[in-house]
């Protein structure tokens, strides 16, 4: 296996649940993005091939997947971050875009990919704020250079599907998740790292956008997502080769407000409450649902976890740190918890 974007937040739950699976792993990515870091902390680079370079490097990405001749692919590599986008557009264009591109040109010209399974957002869509949530079939778009990025990202791995991958070739999907949460997140301008750090620090979180509703799910119910699709494609199942969305339940869609009261009524003493954020905010999107019904009756993929006990598990997974808690030990303690109660498996053998 050949996980892009290993050192980040989801790549790090990906790889050491695929390294408790029993897979051999390759991980191409920069450094951790940042300190502290799950990947760091959970020592992953001791269980995995970990190999560094940028997805904006066509010939690193093509090296590591000679080196690596991975079945599978894993790209998660990405600049993941709305409100850095507008900073840094170029890079996150080349990052997410042409990142992709590297990735699926490798795989097509190196022998031995069977499966590549592409991440990209719930943000690809083109978002109407309307009530009603996304199909994989609505229109692509973006109004921030993240969004955009990733609607791109889409429309190249459909290119490459009906250009390069029909009846020849590794089998191509693209997953698109909610806006994942998880212990072990230490991004900068994400709601839920926020608040744990205003949390452990004593200190009021600055909340942004407080009326914005976000599909809301644990890391690893999207992560089961795209380990369903992958079983799928390595057993040659050529229709799950296509877009899919993974996210939670329609009333899991919360919004920004009802996160926080939740997280500080979990976290207990020390959570202060929060104060608004009046600095400058560039456009983010207010109303965002996913509809995964097409994940449900395909693959009898379903969400395992409330929201409610997806916090719980956030709050219990960073306090067992803040007490001494061995990151490693915790995410894989995680990880066993979520494979028994969501059944996944026994989901795809019902389907089939």
């Amino acid at each position: 296996m050949l996980v892009t974007g290993h050192s980040g937040f989801k790549g790090s739950w990906l790889s050491l649940w695929l390294h408790a699976l029993g897979a051999k792993v390759t991980g191409f990515a920069l450094p951790p993005p940042t300190r502290p870091s799950l990947f760091e902390a959970a020592r992953i680079g001791e269980l995995i091939d970990h190999v560094e370079g940028d997805v904006r490097d066509a010939a690193a990405v093509r090296k590591v997947v000679e080196d690596a001749r991975p079945e599978v692919i894993f790209h998660l590599a990405a600049q993941p971050l709305v409100r850095l986008s507008y900073e840094e557009p170029v890079e996150t264009y080349a990052t997410n875009v042409m990142g992709t591109v590297h990735v699926l040109e490798a795989a097509r010209t190196v022998p031995g990919v069977a499966a590549v399974v592409c991440v990209t957002s719930d943000k690809c869509y083109e978002n109407r704020e309307w009530i009603w949530p996304y199909r994989e079939n609505d229109p692509m778009g973006g109004h921030d250079p993240y969004s955009s990025s990733k609607g791109c990202a889409e429309l190249v791995v459909a290119a490459y599907r009906r250009s390069f991958f029909q009846g020849a070739g590794p089998a191509v999907a693209s997953v698109r998740a909610g806006n994942v949460i998880g212990g072990g997140d230490w991004a900068a301008d994400r709601l839920l790292p926020d608040l744990v750090r205003a949390f452990e620090a004593g200190a009021a979180p600055l909340i942004r956008s407080p009326e914005a509703v976000r599909p809301w799910q644990h890391v690893l119910e999207a992560l089961g997502g795209y380990l369903l699709i992958a079983d799928r494609l390595l057993g040659g199942e050529a229709q799950f080769a296509d877009a899919w969305n993974f996210g939670p339940a329609d009333d899991d869609a919360r919004p920004v407000s009802w996160i926080v009261d939740r997280m500080r009524a979990a976290w207990g003493d020390g959570a202060g409450g929060p104060l608004a954020d009046t600095g400058p905010r560039p456009h983010e999107a207010g109303l965002l649902r996913l509809d995964c019904s097409k994940a449900r009756a395909a693959l009898g993929w379903r969400p395992a976890l409330t929201l409610e006990g997806a916090i719980d598990w956030i709050v219990t997974w960073h306090k067992a740190i803040g007490a001494g808690g061995d990151a490693r030990a915790v995410t894989l303690s995680q990880i066993a918890d979520y494979a028994a109660v969501s059944r996944l498996f026994e989901a795809r053998a019902a389907a089939a």
